[in-house]
């Protein structure tokens, strides 16, 4: 896994650091070519099933910043290298830090659920065991995942966030 770090957020408390202090996650220079699937809020389509050959072949990134501060981000170096940029459906946080909010995941709950809903649970245990509350965000979201799993395209993910 890899990230773009703008150094937004608190490093005692930033998953996305963390990760790549323990080896798990390497951050990566805006000049990095990257052609896998970019955990972004500026994507057009939800990440789905059909996203996982994607990942398994040119890997998973996260954007690591604020969402207060999206602004400040040169996303046109970020949209350069053929990646595919994809926002998650709906999820429900646990970290510390925006316990219960819907949609306010950590860069680790980021890439776990990008993992969970592309068929690779292994890939997001990994990601998780490195947190306290990691199974937490499994048990939570099981529902959700679950459904998700049952759907072939983007649009089959949006239907089922309707029902």
């Amino acid at each position: 896994m890899l990230m773009w770090d703008f150094l937004h957020c608190d490093p005692k408390r930033c998953t996305g650091a963390l990760l790549s202090r323990r080896g798990k996650m390497k951050a990566m220079s805006l000049t990095t070519p990257f052609k896998g699937i970019v955990l972004s809020p500026q994507g057009k389509q939800v990440l789905s099933p059909s996203d996982g050959p994607i990942i398994a072949k040119q890997g998973l990134s996260v954007i690591d910043c604020s969402w207060a501060r999206l602004d400040e981000i040169p996303w046109s170096k970020l949209n350069s290298g053929g990646s595919h940029h994809r926002l998650l459906p709906f999820l429900v946080a646990v970290n510390p830090v925006n316990y219960g909010k819907e949609g306010k995941l950590s860069c680790a709950e980021a890439c776990a659920a990008a993992q969970m809903i592309c068929g690779r649970p292994t890939e997001a245990m990994t990601i998780l065991q490195e947190f306290n509350w990691g199974p937490e965000f499994l048990k939570i979201n099981k529902t959700v995942f679950d459904l998700y799993a049952m759907c072939d395209t983007p649009e089959s993910v949006q239907v089922r966030l309707l029902l």
